[in-house]
């Protein structure tokens, strides 16, 4: 059985934005735990949230859990930035990055919005 929520595309983006972090931060030199784990846990939060707020019924609950996904994605772009300044991604990764982010948060606009 398939959840609504898994058919949206901001859904899979999100997701795919979160494996992709996961990945990239796998190869992270000991010693940036904390950004690792921020970053990590900020691109989990964005999917989660999305996958949260379909499963409720009012759509103010839902709508909340969109906003809160919305800030998690919004929670990426600062941590992305350090990881730049620190020579953990190149700036084309960075770049890549911050567009998903920009284009998930235009996404989940667009599902408050409906």
């Amino acid at each position: 059985m398939a959840f609504i929520f898994e058919n949206l595309d901001v859904y899979r983006k999100a997701v795919d934005f979160a494996d992709e972090i996961y990945g990239l931060t796998e190869t992270f030199p000991k010693g940036n735990y904390y950004l690792t784990d921020q970053l990590n846990r900020a691109a989990l939060s964005i999917s989660a949230n999305i996958a949260e707020g379909n499963g409720r019924f009012h759509k103010s609950d839902r709508v909340n859990f969109f906003r809160i996904a919305r800030g998690s994605a919004f929670e990426c772009v600062p941590i992305l930035e350090i990881c730049k300044r620190k020579a953990l991604i190149k700036e084309e990764q960075h770049l890549k990055l911050k567009k998903d982010v920009e284009d998930i948060c235009k996404m989940l606009s667009g599902l408050m919005k409906y």
